[in-house]
């Protein structure tokens, strides 16, 4: 299989603020609502509890972030770390309808170079990002940096399925609802990125070597439907 070549970080965190207005719209669409599911677990395998200090990378428009706020309760604290600032601006605006017990503090900021001191959060999350940022290896060592011994990170994102007609439908997927969404919405250069992507993104085994690689002492991928969408669980 052909590996594309990775788009730098400029490149991305353009897309990403081009693609905000749509963002949740189109998660809601594509995934019939099971990104919401998904993303719950993602905050229970993270095993953040009432009181802690919760991570939430490359947030987006904020949906993992709140339910981690949630999680953590009035006594508790929030991060929201993402380098679109149109997304972070979209996120912070949710505040007045969505229910947060906890202080969140929204930072634009680089994954690869997180702005945190080391062993400072009790659990962190990623959705949809590890994907996309130019290099993995660095960003899991940078959330390996920040996490407390003992403490996990879940990150949660799209995969090539392992199984050969999966991928089939996941590929016909991408093509006929996916792309054409995009295009009715005139997202459809913004969108057509997920596919290149999924081709270079490493697998969950692999995935779980690169976390144990930069010190991680336990790592698992957890598959999620049928291999579409996987989440690795990594403790310090």
């Amino acid at each position: 299989m052909s590996n594309p070549q990775k788009p730098g970080a400029e490149t991305v965190q353009t897309l990403f603020n081009r693609i905000a207005p749509v963002y949740d719209q189109f998660n809601d669409q594509l995934s019939f609502g099971l990104h919401r599911i998904w993303k719950r677990m993602a905050v229970n395998w993270s095993g953040v509890k009432s009181g802690g200090r919760a991570l939430d990378l490359c947030c987006g428009s904020g949906d993992l972030t709140y339910l981690l706020a949630q999680q953590v309760g009035a006594t508790g604290e929030t991060v929201g770390v993402d380098f679109s600032a149109e997304l972070l601006a979209i996120a912070d605006a949710r505040k007045s309808t969505t229910y947060s017990p906890a202080a969140i503090q929204w930072v634009e900021a680089d994954v690869l170079n997180l702005p945190f001191e080391g062993n400072s959060f009790d659990g962190a999350t990623m959705g949809y990002g590890l994907r996309n940022v130019v290099d993995i290896g660095q960003s899991l060592g940078e959330i390996y940096r920040v996490l407390k011994p003992g403490k996990a990170v879940a990150i949660l994102d799209m995969h090539r399925p392992v199984q050969p007609w999966m991928e089939r439908f996941q590929n016909w997927y991408l093509e006929n609802q996916v792309v054409p969404a995009a295009e009715r919405c005139g997202m459809i250069e913004e969108y057509e990125y997920i596919a290149p992507s999924l081709a270079r993104f490493p697998q969950g085994q692999e995935q779980e070597k690169l976390a144990q690689f930069v010190g991680f002492q336990d790592a698992i991928h957890y598959l999620i439907a049928g291999g579409m969408m996987g989440c690795l669980v990594a403790t310090k």
